[in-house]
């Protein structure tokens, strides 16, 4: 167990009673330093996106107090059943319901993949809470939004193969890892389509692996939205969040600096 993992986390409850696990990480972080919220994608935790990884060490060691949260259906949080129980609108209040319980007024924002979608919810609902946002791992296209839920049941379910192969490539790790089906089902029922938006007044950087599908199209929407954007060389969906270059991108981003590189 890493330092960062010690001792059991908080819990915020959200309005319909569910369980939201966060942890707070302050080491070496003056008393008036911004948090940091950091929010996982799907089928994972804050442990294996942002602990093990070196994320919140990193942070920490440039004076910024870290939040990581689990969203609801993940890691230590309640994991209801029921697809409405995870609508963007539900999960960008979990995290609403974290600040609050956490006392962060404001706070800077890193997300990766999904968990970009749970962060547009989130800005929507209360933009004055976030001062920046880090879109890594995201593009314009929901990735579920493509999926046909029926062949994704049968696929968790009956283990029959799926037409679209990254139906396999995205929920087959995630079962070999011992995720609920029905919990896989419901968090995809609940996001799919969801939207990737966050508001002109607060400033955003778009990060994404050389080798990564499924941000496809961010580039354009950065230079849409007149946000910056990080290529990391040589990584995909999964090894961009280890490398060095997409933190070093990130802090610079977070200590005020632009960043706008191809």
């Amino acid at each position: 167990m890493t330092p960062e993992s010690a001792g059991p986390p908080l819990y915020a409850e959200a309005h319909d009673g569910t369980l939201i696990a966060y942890r707070v990480s302050a080491a070496s972080a003056p008393d008036d330093a911004r948090p940091v919220l950091l929010v996982h994608g799907f089928a994972s935790d804050a442990e294996t996106t942002w602990i093990r990884t070196g994320w919140v060490r990193a942070l920490n060691a440039a004076g910024r107090p870290v939040i990581t949260v689990d969203l609801r259906g993940h890691g230590a949080s309640d994991a209801p059943i029921t697809a409405d129980a995870y609508a963007p609108a539900v999960l960008g209040a979990d995290l609403l319901a974290v600040l609050d319980s956490a006392g962060a007024d404001t706070v800077d924002v890193v997300a990766y993949s999904l968990g970009n979608r749970v962060v547009s919810a989130l800005a929507e609902l209360a933009p004055e809470r976030i001062a920046s946002v880090v879109i890594g791992g995201a593009g314009p296209r929901e990735l579920f939004a493509a999926w046909d839920l029926d062949e994704a049941r049968a696929y968790i379910i009956e283990d029959r193969k799926p037409g679209n192969p990254l139906i396999a490539q995205v929920l087959g790790p995630a079962l070999e890892a011992g995720a609920d089906p029905s919990v896989l089902l419901a968090v995809i029922a609940g996001m799919s389509g969801s939207e990737l938006a966050v508001p002109g007044g607060i400033r955003t950087l778009f990060v994404v692996g050389e080798n990564d599908p499924v941000p496809a199209g961010a580039q354009d929407l950065a230079h849409e939205w007149g946000a910056g954007f990080v290529t990391v060389p040589g990584r995909d969906h999964i090894s961009t969040l280890t490398s060095r270059h997409f933190k070093d991108a990130v802090l610079g981003f977070l200590d005020g600096g632009g960043a706008d590189t191809a």
